[in-house]
């Protein structure tokens, strides 16, 4: 059944919270050895938050109440540089490969129907209600595609959602539509009641004042900061005046010895371009501030009812950004530490504040964890990640994965850009002085590889060219250098062996020995196909 709850009067709340009662369900999660209670997790996530640009900067707060009570991931990266592949990966716990959402749009599968009928039921979160009786609670962007009238408009509700508010589509701050529970509500632009930072967080504190007390609860709140456009609240819009885009060693450089795409890139940028790019980077951060204002109330709340301490608290982005990075403007989608790295801190009962980890972690481990936390048998899954939970509590001579997959398939049309005519057909993203971010062969992967040797990422491009880019990140870690023609062809033949076998692997496949563990097999025939050729890795054309 329903129950309307009224929301009092607080500035941004709607006048009535609609929870979805659901009956318990007889799970088949034990919980946590020697734990009383099965642990609340919350899981924060923001869009296009950068970690090696300062992204993390603005959230004194959040810093303060997650990273210093708990652990900070300093080597936490996304398995597609996009915001719906990236997001598929953390619900499904798989690589972009396997739950085959490649780009932003419904063609591409992002909340398609067939996402929908064969990725949607496995989620974690659908785990955790139906074999673990989880509350769970949604609120913020879901997929960008999601509410398409293609596919279900926002009548869907994804199965496994106890409490569902969804954005319609893309990140919006005002005259957006949410999904309650189904049912269409309209926002306009007036701050006190539809900036929608402060209506996530109060959407979430009305959750917190009305779930039963007798199921442990899963929330999940996606903020639309930092991603364009990038409006701040009121209050916060003067903020960092003197605040300019980093300028780091690749900042507005040629990529020489690049994929096509970078190589193209106008250099030096024009003032007008630079000035842009620093306005941005500015606003992003403004954004952000109300993020850490959300944070603040949800830990403060929590504190308050006792629950604080048997809750785990999970802040991360769904893809890193790029300002004037080798004179690419403002985006992401690109191979670089810059795109593909992400800000991860996680706090909870057991682990021990002020840490650090070095560790190589995904955001497709996410999933694992959560579930593993609930106690539920990550063997009956079928996810590509690792279970985070024996570094969070500190386990001792621990072996750990020493690569990732990152891949991401191109999106544009092959027709040319009416207002570029000089360039290529297939280019998309494109700026007014006809530099573009992407491009239908902007598509690639790459084994990003941490172990004691090496620091090392490896990817492919599908083209003509089948194009090698190659960085040694502790010698390079703005990645100007291409190594790819200087690097000892040995190791070379066993990174792309290793590329083909991520980028076919499957749940336990995908956790196999990399190039520097010691239980890692090359067999150079592998290398070869039946006709004495070297083989090469595979793109898949067909998203579904």
């Amino acid at each position: 059944m329903r129950l309307v709850c009224a929301a009092g009067p607080r500035p941004g709340r709607s006048p009535a919270l609609l929870l979805l009662l659901l009956p318990p369900l007889l799970g088949t999660c034990l919980g946590l050895v020697g734990a009383a209670r099965r642990p609340n997790v919350l899981l924060l996530l923001t869009d296009d938050q950068d970690a090696e640009l300062g992204g993390m900067t603005p959230l004194k707060k959040t810093k303060a109440l997650i990273g210093e009570k708990g652990m900070a991931f300093s080597n936490a990266y996304v398995p597609s540089a996009l915001c719906c592949p990236s997001r598929a990966s953390i619900l499904t716990g798989k690589y972009p490969h396997n739950h085959r959402v490649v780009n932003n749009t419904l063609q591409g599968n992002c909340s398609s129907q067939a996402w929908q009928k064969i990725q949607e039921p496995s989620t974690f979160p659908a785990i955790l209600r139906s074999a673990c009786g989880y509350q769970t609670f949604f609120a913020g962007k879901y997929l960008n595609e999601y509410g398409a009238p293609d596919a279900g408009g926002l009548e869907h509700v994804p199965l496994g959602w106890s409490y569902w508010y969804a954005l319609e589509k893309n990140s919006k701050y005002y005259n957006y539509t949410l999904s309650i529970n189904g049912k269409a509500r309209q926002h306009g632009e007036n701050y006190s009641v539809d900036y929608l930072t402060d209506v996530l967080a109060n959407l979430s504190l009305d959750f917190l004042d009305y779930k039963s007390n007798s199921e442990p609860f899963f929330m999940m709140i996606s903020t639309p900061a930092p991603h364009s456009p990038w409006t701040a609240a009121p209050q916060y819009q003067k903020a960092f005046q003197n605040v300019f885009a980093p300028r780091n060693k690749n900042f507005n450089i040629h990529g020489t010895n690049k994929h096509w795409l970078i190589r193209q890139a106008k250099t030096p940028m024009t003032n007008s371009s630079i000035q842009f790019l620093d306005d941005a980077f500015r606003r992003r951060w403004q954004t952000l501030l109300s993020v850490d204002d959300l944070v603040e109330k949800l830990v403060k709340r929590l504190d308050g009812t006792g629950e604080l301490d048997n809750t785990y608290i999970f802040y991360t982005s769904d893809n890193g950004y790029h300002t004037g990075q080798f004179s690419l403007p403002i985006d992401k989608r690109q191979l670089y530490e810059f795109d593909i790295k992400v800000p991860l801190l996680v706090r909870g009962p057991g682990i021990k504040p002020n840490q650090t980890s070095k560790m190589l972690v995904s955001n497709i481990d996410l999933g694992p964890t959560i579930l593993d936390l609930a106690g539920y048998d990550l063997n009956k899954t079928q996810m590509d990640g690792l279970s985070l939970l024996p570094i969070l509590k500190g386990a001792s001579n621990l072996t750990w994965r020493s690569d990732v997959l990152v891949e991401y398939q191109g999106e544009g049309r092959n027709v040319t850009d009416p207002t570029c005519p000089s360039l290529s057909p297939g280019v998309s993203q494109c700026f007014p002085d006809c530099v573009c971010e992407d491009a239908y062969n902007n598509t690639y992967a790459c084994v990003r590889t941490l172990s004691s040797l090496w620091n090392l990422q490896y990817c492919e491009f599908d083209d003509q060219e089948v194009f090698v880019e190659v960085y040694n990140i502790t010698a390079d870690p703005d990645q100007i250098t291409n190594i790819a023609k200087t690097i000892d062809p040995e190791l070379l033949g066993k990174m792309n062996y290793r590329l083909m076998m991520l980028q076919s692997c499957s749940g336990p496949t995908c956790r196999t020995p990399g190039v520097f563990d010691p239980g890692y097999r090359f067999d150079l025939r592998l290398m070869f196909s039946n006709h004495g050729s070297v083989r090469t890795r595979r793109f898949s054309k067909h998203p579904l």
